[in-house]
């Protein structure tokens, strides 16, 4: 395994500090150890109950911004989502002869 894509919402409750810290110790061991981390954010999104728009928000502060209603409901932004992996491509080897060169095997006839 090469990479794991990640995005990561500012309200998912995951500090990416910390996950990248603890990334290294989590895969140890696992077909991900070496893998690079590639965390991606997405933005807080909501949907007035008032006007039904839907806008981008603040993290701290989930107005519409369309009529600046506070009663919203959150669409995107809570989110902790593994997005793709990049996968080493293996190298085919070789299927090995047989009988193998100098036995003393032969053919039956």
């Amino acid at each position: 395994m090469q990479a794991i894509f990640l995005d990561l919402g500012p309200l998912s409750g995951v500090e990416e500090e910390l996950l990248r810290r603890a990334f290294p110790l989590a895969v140890a061991g696992t077909v991900a150890e070496g893998a690079e981390l590639i965390i991606g954010t997405c933005e807080v999104r909501v949907r007035c109950t008032r006007c039904g728009a839907e806008t981008l928000a603040q993290p701290n502060r989930l107005l519409c911004g369309e009529c600046g209603e506070w009663r919203t409901r959150l669409i995107a932004g809570d989110e902790l989502i593994l997005r793709s992996i990049e996968l080493e491509a293996a190298i085919p080897q070789q299927a090995p002869v047989w009988p193998p060169e100098g036995s003393a095997i032969t053919a039956a006839g």
